[in-house]
């Protein structure tokens, strides 16, 4: 599980020092040090307050979970000819409507897939535009379109 808690808080960019100022002391360093290390045990109440911390479900700080890159490409491979779209995850949390709320789950899904729980940014592939798309009956060019009105992405 140490393990796992190590690479959650890295993808979030995060210090032991950060997630302890983040947590009020909640969490200090020194003991989630412990716990990446696997020298203490953490309860399962501090781990559910431990993963709302980081913005991820729990089970993605279990053990056990296949780890990011078994199944995924590297970061920045894309297809030839393929569309590259990059969801702006801060900005999305302010937003609002049907096509953020549906695009706020489906993100979602794409995070625990991939367990990239950065928190700022994510790839979205063309195949997953022509999904989202379809699912609002719109075209991928006309999905973009929106998105990048209500300033949710930048486009690569």
């Amino acid at each position: 599980m140490g393990a796992r808690l190590r690479a959650v808080r890295r993808q979030k960019r995060l210090s032991l020092q950060a997630v302890a100022e983040a947590s009020g002391q909640e969490f200090k360093a020194s003991v989630l040090g412990a716990y990446e290390r696997g020298e203490r045990a953490i309860s399962v109440p501090r781990l559910q307050r431990l993963a709302a911390l980081y913005e991820v479900p729990v089970d993605q700080l279990l053990p056990g979970q296949s780890q990011a890159g078994d199944q995924t490409p590297p970061r920045g491979a894309r297809e030839r000819g393929s569309r590259r779209v990059i969801i702006d995850l801060t900005q999305m949390k302010a937003a609002r409507g049907d096509l953020a709320s549906a695009l706020q789950r489906f993100v979602t899904t794409i995070q625990v897939e991939r367990q990239d729980f950065n928190g700022q940014v994510l790839t979205i592939r063309a195949d997953d535009l022509r999904v989202i798309g379809a699912t609002f009956g719109v075209t991928v060019n006309d999905l973009v379109d929106q998105l990048i009105e209500l300033g949710l992405i930048y486009e690569r």
